[in-house]
């Protein structure tokens, strides 16, 4: 099953971002796909904002992941990045496997660098750019 979300504007990013959470239900990890600029980064970042999250939401570019805990309901958020990564050893040492199956929503962005490491029930979403600079969220199930 697909589902797709349009952001028209960076003004109605707010609007997309509840409407994905609502379309999340129990699922817990999520692969954005999208190329570089697409907006993954943004758009987490309102999904966390959506999801009660006050702090301020970077791109763990560096860190690899980052870590967030919602305001409203005291759940933890990890949010990844996987674009820095040289080996997928890097990976294995950082735990993946304990964040991906803690139970605590997981976004991931270069998920593409780690494929072979996702869990069976990922959430795939896959973000374009049209040529009025629109964004286009397609969330496969």
């Amino acid at each position: 099953m697909s589902v797709n979300i349009l952001i028209p504007s960076l003004s109605q990013i707010t609007e997309a971002a509840q409407s994905f959470v609502e379309i999340m239900g129990s699922r817990k990890v999520f692969a954005f796909y999208g190329e570089m600029g697409a907006g993954k980064t943004t758009f987490v970042r309102a999904i966390c904002k959506a999801l009660g999250v006050c702090e301020v939401v970077n791109s763990p570019t560096f860190s690899i992941v980052n870590e967030y805990e919602s305001e409203t309901t005291g759940q933890v958020i990890f949010h990844f990045d996987f674009y820095r990564i040289n080996r997928i050893e890097e990976v294995y040492d950082m735990g993946y496997e304990e964040y991906f199956y803690s139970g605590n929503v997981c976004f991931i962005e270069w998920p593409e660098l780690i494929e072979e490491l996702l869990p069976d029930d990922v959430v795939r979403v896959c973000i374009s750019v049209d040529a009025n600079e629109a964004r286009k969220v397609e969330i496969n199930n």
